[in-house]
């Protein structure tokens, strides 16, 4: 197998306060094989001079939408499967620039845009896909107009390809178990109202204790777990209580809350740029005022959430659920969380929280003996600036995923 030996490097493994000097690391095949403080002696066919940059792992991002390429959603009424697959690689094509070599698709990637990107037709991180998100009847997964009568044709309507209603435990059981028949990694849920659906109240409670057993319990018994996309406290708890492992957003969590999730073991993965991006741009692709208004609800407790759950002990992940356009934000998150937590704090959000909320332990998030080869080499220190993460990979020379490399400008 290839090898990759990188040197003159500063080691950022987030698992550490800060990065060293004096190390090399050593990549075979699609892994790294050795991490030493000492040279190592290998005939790497590649070796790389970093120039005293920083070399950390591939960034993971925990909550993002490939398919959901339009800021107003109701645009993607018109768009086939075809055209939402192009516009959806050049999204992952932009997610990779930016040192994302992992995210976890939370709603309509399927199987077949993930076999793509494995086998190198579409440039793009890693994919953990859920397929179909599940909300109820009105719910924030019901993409149908007031006047829509029945369930919608598929063939020429993205919006139907990325949601799916169930109503009823067996409806919600039959439902999960199609999403992993079709390959899904985790299963998606709707626990409360959203901000993108036009319909449904913020505070509102969708899908009741029993249907939300049934979705942990089919998952579970497949080896899977499930995502709940909740804001509010009563949703939050709601979903915990009945073994939902990981809370999307969250911005309304309250104390008790965030201390139920610490005890069950679970992950909040908050997303606080698209929150402020929507706020700043949406209304010029279409938001209604009503969608904007909801917006302003969530955003004032965007940043006390990630307070709350850093004094219950909570681990966060890095999210960021933009829509559309605004995707090329992605990285803006780390600054706006750098108002609460510590840039090595972030940057473990970003990596290895991230991998443990993916089951990926030791393989993500981490530069070490054995891990996936996903790296990326940072013009600076991030730990004192982490702007080097914005500006579309600017500063980003070389990112490698899976012993490839994406971009390399070391050469």
């Amino acid at each position: 197998m290839s090898q990759t030996l990188f040197r003159n490097l500063n080691l950022l493994d987030p698992r550490w306060d800060a990065a060293r000097g004096g190390y090399e690391v050593l990549v075979e095949g699609d892994t790294i094989r050795e991490v030493s403080s000492k040279p190592i002696k290998s005939k790497a066919e590649r070796i790389i001079d970093c120039g005293k940059r920083t070399l950390m792992p591939g960034l993971i991002d925990c909550h993002v939408h490939v398919f959901l390429t339009e800021v107003n959603i109701r645009n993607l009424e018109s768009v086939p499967l075809t055209l939402l697959t192009a516009k959806a690689s050049e999204l992952m094509r932009g997610m990779i620039d930016r040192g994302f070599t992992t995210v976890r698709d939370t709603g309509g990637a399927d199987w077949g845009i993930k076999t793509a990107v494995e086998s190198g037709l579409i440039a793009g991180p890693r994919l953990f896909i859920s397929g179909r998100a599940i909300g109820p009847t009105g719910g924030h997964s019901d993409s149908r107009r007031r006047t829509d009568q029945g369930a919608s044709c598929g063939c020429c309507n993205a919006m139907v390809y990325c949601m799916a209603i169930a109503d009823g435990a067996d409806e919600v059981r039959k439902l999960v178990r199609e999403q992993m028949r079709q390959g899904a990694d985790q299963v998606k849920i709707m626990c409360s109202g959203g901000v993108a659906s036009p319909y449904d109240p913020l505070d509102s409670l969708q899908f009741s204790e029993a249907e939300i057993a049934a979705a942990t319990d089919e998952a579970k018994n497949f080896g899977r777990y499930v995502l709940a996309h909740a804001y509010s406290p009563e949703a939050i708890t709601r979903a915990v209580s009945n073994g939902v492992r990981t809370i999307e957003h969250g911005n309304l969590i309250d104390d008790k809350a965030a201390r139920l999730l610490k005890s069950k073991g679970g992950y909040m993965v908050a997303n606080l740029v698209t929150y402020f991006e929507m706020k700043d741009r949406a209304a010029q692709f279409g938001m209604s005022a009503d969608q904007l208004a909801k917006n302003d609800v969530v955003l004032e407790g965007a940043l006390r959430s990630l307070e709350i759950c850093k004094k219950a002990g909570v681990k966060v992940g890095y999210g960021t659920d933009l829509l559309g356009q605004l995707q090329t934000e992605q990285s803006r998150e780390f600054v706006l969380r750098a108002q609460v937590l510590k840039p090595i704090e972030i940057i473990r959000q970003a990596t290895v929280i991230g991998a443990e909320i993916l089951r990926q332990e030791g393989k993500l998030g981490v530069v070490a003996p054995g891990a996936y080869a996903d790296l990326i080499v940072v013009d600076g220190d991030p730990l004192k600036q982490l702007e080097l993460f914005l500006d579309q990979g600017r500063h980003l020379p070389a990112i490698m995923k899976a012993g490839r490399f994406h971009k390399n400008e070391l050469r």
